[in-house]
C-alpha cells in the first residue's frame, strides 16, 4: 500500500507539473515578418533591429531568431552599434539603450533628440577610449564619450539636422542628411563642412564606404560615388532599374545596393555597372543589407532586411535568396477576426498588423501574408460577413486609407471607398446585411458589401474608436465624447453617458444578461470598464480587481468577459464585471489591442490576444472558463476535463468534462499531499457533456488538484481555494 501510494503521488505530481506548464499563454508562430532597419554582428551573434519589434538575436546564421527585448521601453529600434562587449540600440523615441550581455537585458542610458536613425563608434582622439555618435532626425549629431551616459550635440556647420546615416573612415566622419546633402567632419564632429558637389539634390537616403570610396543613395536619383571624400560626386547607375536605394553592403570586390520592390543589385567594379541579384526576394523595399562571415569562417552570408517582409539570406552573393524569418515576429498586432475557410471546412484566423493582414489556418501554428496588396497598410479593424448566396465569407480591413475587401480569404483585395468621405477606419460592426464603419469622421453604413457607403450623421459622433450591435441598437464609442446610441440605423443619435465617468471609449461588448433577460453592454475606457443593463441609459463602473484601467479590447464568451489592457495584460470576469482576475501567466507583452475567441465551442476553443510587442498569443479557453456545450445532439469527439471556474474560488466552483463514449467515470479531488478530500463522480456515465459543482466550505485555503479517470483516459488539473 505504501509503495502504491508513493507511485500514485509521483504520477499525480508529474501530471500536475505538466498541467501547470501548459496552463498559460503561448506565443503563436507569428505573424512572421517585420520591418528590419539594421543588422550588426558581434562574434557569432547576429542582431537585427526591427521597427517596431525591438531587437532580435540569431546565433545560427539567421536560421532562427529570438526577441531580446528585456528592458527596452521602446520597440521601434532604428539603429545598432557594437563596441567591444557593449551593444547599443537607438529608438524612434530618442532613447539610446545599452546591453552588456548580448541583448539579454537592456538599460536606457540617455535620451537624445527623437528618432535615432544612426549610431557609429569611433576611437577617441589619441586612441584612449571610444566615441559614440548618434545621428537623429531633427536634432543633428550627438556625441557620447562615456558609453551613452551623457550626450553633447556636435552640430557646428551642420545646416540640416535630419541625419539619415553616419559612416566613418579613419579620421573622417560623414553624415547624410535629408535636405542638406552630405557633411564631413575631420575632428570628431566639432565642426562640419558640406561636400555635395555633383549631387543632383540634397535628399540623401544612405551612405556607405567601400575601401576609400564613398557611395550615396540619393532620393529619386539612384547611386552616386565619390573617390575624394565627397569633394566631387558622379552618378553610377548603369544597370540599376530603381532610383531610391536605402541600403549598401560590401564584401571583398562585391558591392550590393538594396532598394524598392525587393531589388538588390551587385557591382564588382565599384559601381561602374550593376546586375540585378534578387531571385527569391519578395517585392518589398530593402531597408538594410549586411555581409556577415558564416559560422566556421567559411564564406560570407549576405542578409537583407525588408520593410514588412522580414529577413532574407543569400549564401551565393545574391544569386538566390531564402527567407530567414523564423521567430522574427511582427510584434504590433491591432485586430483579429475569424472566418470560414474556403469550402466551409475549418476556420481562418486573420490578424491585422501594422504591415497588412496575415492568415493562419491552424490556430496560429503557421502564418502567411494575406495578399501582397495589403502590405504596408496598418490595419486597425477587421470584420467578416457571409458572402452572397451564403458561400464563403467577405473579409473587410479598416486602414488609414479606407476599407479593403477580400472575398478569397485575403488572396486579393479591392479598395471599397465609394461614399466614404473619411478614410481613417478604426472599427467595424455587422448586423445582418448592414456593415458599419467607425471613422474619425463619424459612422458610415454599407448595405451592399462595401460597394457604396452612406454617412450616418450625428452631432458629436466623431473620432469613433468602437462599435457594437445589440438587437436594433448600434453603439458608437468615441475618443472623447463617450458613447452614442442609434436605434434606427443612424437616422438619429443620442449621447448616453450617464454614469460614464471616463469618456475615452476604446472598446464595446455585448453579452446576454443573467437569466437570459435582456443584454449587458460593456464599455472599455481609459478609466476601466463600465456596464449598462438598460441599453445605455445609465452606466456603472465595474473595476474591482482591474489593476490596469486603460482598457483597449473586450471579448465576450457567454457570460464571461475578457478585457485587454494597455500595460496590464488580460483580465477575466465570470460575473458580469462584478470582479476581475488577471490571467497573464506566460503572457510577456502587456499591451493588448484585440481579443478574439475561436468559434465552434468544445475543448479546442482558444482565446487569442493581439499584442503590442509580441504578435498574437493563444490560450485554451478551457483553462479559464467552462466551454460552451456542443449544439443539438452532437456527441463530444474526445475526452476532456475543463478548468474549473471560477478559479481561484471561494467556497464553491464548477467542473465540466466530456465523454465521447459511455463508461465508468471517477472524478476525485486531492490535496497536495495526495489525500483524497472529495469524491465528485463514481458511476457509469453515458457519452455526453457533464457539469459538476464542488463546495469546499469545510476545507482550508490552498492548492487542490482534481483527477478524472474514464477508461484509459486520465487527466489532472489544479485549482486554488482562497478564503
Amino acid at each position: 500500500m505504501r509503495i502504491s501510494r508513493i507511485l500514485f503521488l509521483i504520477c499525480l505530481l508529474s501530471l500536475l507539473i505538466a498541467g501547470i506548464s501548459q496552463a498559460q499563454w503561448i506565443q503563436t508562430n507569428g505573424p512572421l515578418g517585420g520591418s528590419i532597419s539594421r543588422f550588426v554582428a558581434n562574434g557569432t551573434n547576429i542582431f537585427a533591429a526591427a521597427s517596431p519589434g525591438g531587437v532580435f538575436l540569431s546565433t545560427n546564421n539567421g536560421t532562427t531568431w529570438t526577441a531580446v527585448n528585456t528592458g527596452l521601453t521602446n520597440l521601434n529600434i532604428m539603429s545598432l552599434a557594437v563596441s567591444g562587449t557593449n551593444l547599443f540600440a537607438g529608438s524612434t523615441g530618442g532613447v539610446v539603450f545599452l546591453s552588456t550581455n548580448n541583448g539579454t537585458s537592456w538599460t536606457a542610458v540617455n535620451t537624445v533628440s527623437p528618432n535615432v536613425y544612426a549610431l557609429v563608434v569611433r576611437p577617441a582622439s589619441g586612441g584612449s577610449g571610444m566615441n559614440l555618435f548618434a545621428g537623429t532626425l531633427g536634432g543633428g549629431v550627438y556625441l557620447s564619450t562615456n558609453n551613452g551616459t551623457t550626450w553633447t550635440p556636435v552640430n557646428a556647420g551642420l545646416t540640416n539636422k535630419n541625419v539619415e546615416s553616419l559612416v566613418a573612415k579613419d579620421t573622417n566622419l560623414f553624415a547624410a542628411t535629408y535636405g542638406g546633402g552630405v557633411f564631413l567632419s575631420t575632428n570628431n564632429g566639432t565642426t562640419w563642412t558640406p561636400v555635395n558637389s555633383g549631387l543632383p539634390n540634397n535628399n540623401l537616403l544612405v551612405l556607405a564606404i567601400k575601401d576609400t570610396i564613398l557611395f550615396a543613395g540619393v532620393s529619386g536619383a539612384g547611386v552616386y560615388r565619390s573617390t575624394n571624400n565627397g569633394a566631387n560626386w558622379t552618378a553610377v547607375n548603369t544597370g540599376l532599374t530603381g532610383t531610391d536605394f536605402d541600403a549598401f553592403a560590401s564584401s571583398g570586390t562585391n558591392l550590393f545596393a538594396g532598394g524598392p520592390g525587393g531589388s538588390v543589385f551587385l557591382s564588382t567594379n565599384n559601381g561602374t555597372s550593376w546586375t540585378a541579384v534578387s531571385v527569391g526576394l519578395t517585392p518589398t523595399t530593402v531597408w538594410t543589407l549586411a555581409t556577415i562571415p558564416a559560422s566556421g569562417g567559411s564564406g560570407t552570408n549576405l542578409f537583407a532586411g525588408t520593410n514588412g517582409g522580414g529577413v532574407f539570406m543569400s549564401t551565393n552573393n545574391g544569386t538566390s535568396w531564402t527567407a530567414a524569418s523564423t521567430g522574427l515576429r511582427i510584434t504590433r498586432a491591432y485586430s483579429l477576426a475569424y472566418g470560414t475557410a474556403s469550402g466551409g471546412s475549418g476556420t481562418n484566423l486573420f490578424a491585422g498588423t501594422f504591415r497588412g493582414v496575415f492568415l493562419s489556418t491552424d490556430n496560429g501554428g503557421t502564418w502567411a501574408v494575406a495578399g501582397d496588396s495589403m502590405k504596408g497598410q496598418a490595419v486597425w479593424a477587421l470584420a467578416v460577413t457571409p458572402a452572397s448566396g451564403g458561400s464563403g465569407t467577405n473579409l473587410f480591413a479598416g486602414t488609414y486609407t479606407g476599407v479593403f475587401l477580400s472575398s478569397n480569404s485575403g488572396t486579393s483585395w479591392t479598395q471599397v471607398n465609394a461614399g466614404l468621405t473619411n478614410t481613417v477606419v478604426n472599427a467595424f460592426a455587422v448586423s445582418g446585411a448592414n456593415l458599419f464603419a467607425g471613422t474619425i469622421g463619424g459612422v458610415f453604413l454599407s448595405t451592399n458589401i462595401g460597394a457604396s457607403w452612406t454617412t450616418l450623421l450625428g452631432p458629436g459622433v466623431t473620432n469613433v474608436y468602437a462599435l457594437a450591435v445589440s438587437g436594433t441598437s448600434l453603439f458608437a464609442g468615441t475618443s472623447s465624447a463617450g458613447v452614442f446610441l442609434t436605434t434606427n440605423n443612424g437616422a438619429t443619435w443620442t449621447q448616453v453617458n450617464a454614469g460614464l465617468t471616463n469618456t475615452i471609449v476604446n472598446a464595446l461588448g455585448v453579452s446576454p444578461a443573467s437569466g437570459g433577460s435582456g443584454t449587458n453592454v460593456f464599455a472599455g475606457t481609459n478609466g476601466g470598464v463600465f456596464l449598462s443593463v438598460n441599453n445605455g441609459t445609465s452606466w456603472t463602473a465595474i473595476n474591482t480587481g482591474l489593476t490596469n484601467t486603460s482598457v483597449y479590447a473586450l471579448a465576450v464568451y457567454g457570460t464571461n468577459v475578457f478585457a485587454g489592457t494597455n500595460g496590464g495584460g488580460v483580465f477575466l470576469s465570470t460575473n458580469n464585471g462584478a470582479s476581475w482576475t488577471q490571467i497573464n501567466t506566460g503572457l510577456t507583452p502587456t499591451g493588448v489591442y484585440a481579443l478574439a475567441v475561436s468559434p465552434g465551442g468544445g475543448s479546442g476553443t482558444n482565446l487569442f490576444a493581439a499584442t503590442y510587442g509580441g504578435g498574437v498569443w493563444r490560450r485554451p479557453l478551457s483553462e479559464l472558463v467552462s466551454v460552451q456545450k456542443l449544439a443539438g445532439n452532437e456527441l463530444p469527439r474526445e475526452f476532456s476535463l475543463a478548468q474549473n471556474y471560477p478559479n481561484p474560488f471561494n467556497p464553491s466552483t464548477s467542473i465540466d468534462y466530456q465523454l465521447p463514449v459511455s463508461g465508468f467515470v471517477t472524478l476525485r479531488v486531492f490535496d497536495l499531499l495526495g489525500r483524497e478530500v472529495s469524491m465528485l463522480v463514481n458511476d457509469v456515465k453515458n457519452a455526453g457533456s457533464y457539469h459538476v459543482s464542488w463546495d469546499a466550505t469545510n476545507l482550508p485555503s490552498g492548492m487542490y488538484v482534481y483527477r478524472i479517470t474514464a477508461g484509459n483516459f486520465v487527466s489532472v488539473r489544479r485549482m486554488l481555494l482562497m478564503k
